[in-house]
């Protein structure tokens, strides 16, 4: 059961990503990162195995610039061990432009990935994660439009997934997918969130939606738009949360032991 952050705004991304996935904690894992696009396109990238205090030593020892968009992610390891190379996020394209985050299981990874070894394609870890990465990645070169790019691919998908998806030519857009697996929404004021429960952004807004079966994102600064993976829209349904950052961080749970 993964954790996913996804963030947009002016406030420190790297606090919000870090701050989201303590939150998380409480789902369980066994690895963390996180990506961040720096002021000018530059993607970059720390993952660590262990604990959410490793990536944070890691990003100590080897600091990330600030930030306005980035995506963060704890691991529960399913396809490959859970090791660096395993922990998301993962970059895909031979540029390594693109970085993608996953919490499910992507059912026909094995076909997809043969489909990409024909064509040359170099992978860095075990997983199926970094699979749906590299079709993306590959699909917004042929493209040229990353929304369109990313329905393309994840309507090939079979299984349960989020995804989450930033780009070094798309600076200011994070893009979401729903499937089988949990998805919601932060809305702020000038900044907005993507988070695999509430707990990821209660810190910062109580306003949320639910993202449906079959839906992608489109999430900058100040707007958010939903589709269904056919391109259809979807008028969403915000909701209050009504717990504290403090139930938050146990599920929305009074204690830890409910």
């Amino acid at each position: 059961m993964c954790g996913i952050v996804g963030y947009v705004g002016p406030k420190s991304t790297l606090d919000v990503l870090l701050g989201g996935l303590r939150r998380l904690e409480y789902r369980g894992y066994d690895s963390a990162g996180v990506s961040i696009i720096a002021p000018g396109g530059q993607l970059e990238t720390r993952k660590k195995a262990g604990k959410l205090d490793n990536l944070i030593a890691e990003i100590t020892n080897h600091p990330l610039p600030l930030a306005n968009i980035g995506i963060g992610h704890t691991r529960w390891a399913t396809h490959g061990a859970p090791t660096d190379g395993n922990a998301h996020p993962h970059l895909g394209g031979p540029t390594a432009k693109l970085s993608l985050i996953h919490n499910g299981i992507i059912e026909n990874f094995g076909e997809l990935k043969a489909e990409l070894a024909v064509i040359g394609t170099k992978f860095a870890s075990e997983t199926d994660s970094e699979v749906a990465a590299h079709l993306i990645a590959r699909e917004f070169e042929s493209t040229g439009d990353l929304p369109t790019a990313f329905a393309n691919v994840v309507k090939r998908l079979h299984g349960a997934f989020t995804i989450l998806v930033i780009h070094e030519d798309q600076p200011d857009v994070v893009l979401a997918a729903r499937r089988n697996a949990p998805l919601v929404i932060g809305l702020g004021d000038g900044e907005n969130f993507l988070g695999s429960d509430v707990a990821a952004f209660v810190e910062h807004t109580k306003r949320a939606i639910s993202v449906g079966q079959d839906e992608i994102v489109i999430l900058r600064s100040n707007s958010v738009e939903v589709r269904t993976f056919d391109g259809a829209p979807v008028t969403p349904v915000e909701f209050t949360v009504d717990w504290d950052a403090s139930a938050a961080s146990k599920g929305g749970w009074s204690s830890f032991m409910a």
